[in-house]
């Protein structure tokens, strides 16, 4: 216990949780924040869930990725690209503050894209920051407070600004949701430059093309990114409209939802995501998964549940509360899953890859959604996510073995976890 202590209050720990905080707040900012926003101004459920697609540079961010790797602007190869990526998200989020969506949806949707693009930037080289680093026995820790800081962002950006919407409008909201970006920039500039054996490419040709190499060249690496692709996609799929859901279908008003995400998601997220770590740590990786995967599938279910119940705050409460803390157990075990597939030599291209995979489930059928919900209904819906959820929980046997056979290609083993 005195070990995990020392762990958890390193001053590794907070860097990779501001950083985690950095990482999430940009998110619903184009995501269902924005939504609420489009919401407010008029626009249709068609309309809004079409937005899910400005969210496409977080998955295709693998094609930029090389770039990171390969070139070192000033204060070092992580910390340099860190200020920059994250001086331009501020511009960004500062220019969305001043646009209507009521009479400018192009402008709206562009300068989404171009925050989401510069977000989707700023995590390539916060995910390689933090998986260089820190040692093999930190990362069950250090992951999982990277995703309490993300969680912790989106309830600020996803909850706190919609009280802030209904009080101080919408242009002062996203100027203070720039402000809080802020909050990262001084920490890249505080925090110290990883260290990592072995020089990086030596061409952008070679960055592009040994990352890759290595990856495919392993055992089962087709199965591999196929667990990442479905791990999270019924989860992805039913919260992509939740703010749709509750506003709309659930009549609840801006500061309502707010209030209770700030609430009962902020305890959620931080019980979650510190349980998480210690289960991984108890029981193993793979375990954690499967058992977490069966808890996220219940709490998916919650939902069809609440769209039963109608207008009902104690129903909202204790499914916010519930998904909060199966999302931040889940995806602290997901996050660790990836990180142990990513070899540190090639460390921000990898690391692109596998989690731009994760991003796809809510960019490709998230616009979709909207569309599946308005035909077969919210309680439907929410049963169609927790079924598509179950193939991946029987995939967890063969990647335990998987992850043994690939040792010599710098993929840490569940051993090292603990």
């Amino acid at each position: 216990m005195r070990k995990y202590i020392e762990i958890l209050f390193n001053r590794r720990m907070l860097i990779v949780f501001i950083m985690g905080f950095a990482s999430g707040l940009p998110l619903a900012l184009t995501g269902s924040t924005l939504k609420a926003r489009l919401t407010d101004a008029g626009l249709d459920l068609k309309t809004v869930s079409f937005f899910s697609l400005v969210g496409l540079p977080y998955v295709w961010k693998l094609l930029w990725s090389p770039f990171f790797d390969r070139y070192a602007p000033f204060f070092g190869r992580r910390r340099g690209w860190l200020v920059i990526t994250q001086v331009l998200l501020i511009a960004s989020l500062i220019a969305m503050a001043f646009v209507n969506p009521a009479t400018e949806i192009a402008l709206v949707a562009t300068v989404a894209i171009a925050i989401a693009f510069f977000s989707a930037s700023q995590d390539i080289v916060i995910d390689a920051y933090r998986r260089e680093i820190l040692p093999d026995v930190e990362l069950a820790w250090g992951n999982s407070l990277a995703v309490n800081g993300y969680r912790v962002a989106m309830l600020i950006s996803g909850g706190l600004a919609l009280v802030l919407a209904d009080h101080i409008n919408w242009t002062n909201t996203y100027l203070v949701m720039a402000a809080c970006v802020g909050i990262g920039l001084l920490t890249s500039f505080l925090a110290e430059e990883p260290k990592v054996e072995g020089a990086r490419p030596r061409s952008i040709v070679e960055a592009y093309a040994e990352p890759l190499k290595e990856l495919f060249t392993r055992r089962g690496a087709l199965w591999i990114l196929l667990f990442i692709f479905l791990y999270k996609l019924g989860d992805a799929m039913a919260l992509e409209n939740t703010m749709f859901f509750y506003k709309k279908y659930l009549m609840f008003s801006n500061e309502e939802v707010g209030a209770i995400v700030k609430l009962f998601g902020f305890w959620g997220v931080i019980a979650g995501g510190l349980a998480g770590s210690i289960v991984v740590i108890r029981i193993g990786l793979f375990k954690s998964l499967f058992v977490f995967g069966v808890c996220q599938i219940l709490c998916i279910l919650g939902f069809a549940w609440l769209a039963t119940m109608g207008h009902s705050t104690a129903a909202l409460a204790a499914v916010v509360l519930a998904e909060n803390l199966t999302v931040g157990m889940s995806t602290s075990a997901y996050v660790t899953y990836i990180s142990t597939q990513t070899n540190k030599h090639f460390t921000a291209s990898q690391y692109a890859l596998l989690s731009s995979i994760t991003g796809l489930p809510r960019v490709i059928f998230g616009s979709l959604t909207g569309w599946l919900a308005s035909q077969i209904g919210w309680q439907m819906f929410f049963v169609f996510c927790a079924l598509i959820a179950v193939p991946a929980l029987v995939m967890i046997p063969y990647l335990h073995r998987l992850s043994e056979a690939n040792r010599d290609h710098g993929v840490t083993t569940p051993e090292a976890l603990s």
